[in-house]
């Protein structure tokens, strides 16, 4: 896929998602202009940005790279969607502890 493709792609998910720059790079936490650059550029952002986009629209990090099948991601929703969001924005360190923590509970409770 082309500079030029995968920014017009990028923009199109994120529309499709019903979100405007703004929207986006707050729900990221990246300024909007970030989001203008990547789209009119096709400059893809950096791999640890690309997960939580990829989140925030709904979509895998392989359709956001325009590599896959389009397939919506199931997210939960409410207070445990905002948690996940803002474990999701973390180091990658602090985020694999929580998992262990989260793994480690979900295994308590099935036995």
């Amino acid at each position: 896929m082309t500079k030029q493709r995968k920014g017009s792609h990028l923009k199109r998910l994120r529309e499709r998602a019903g979100l405007s720059a703004r929207d986006l790079g707050e729900r990221i936490g990246v300024r909007h202009s970030n989001i203008l650059f990547w789209e009119n550029s096709g400059t893809l952002p950096r791999s640890n940005i690309l997960v939580s986009m990829a989140q925030a629209l709904g979509v895998t990090v392989e359709e956001l790279l325009g590599e896959a099948r389009p397939r919506r991601v199931v997210q939960p929703g409410g207070k445990l969607g905002r948690v996940f969001q803002e474990v999701s924005k973390l180091p990658r360190r602090q985020q694999q502890k929580i998992v262990d923590v989260v793994e480690a509970l979900v295994a308590q409770n099935k036995s």
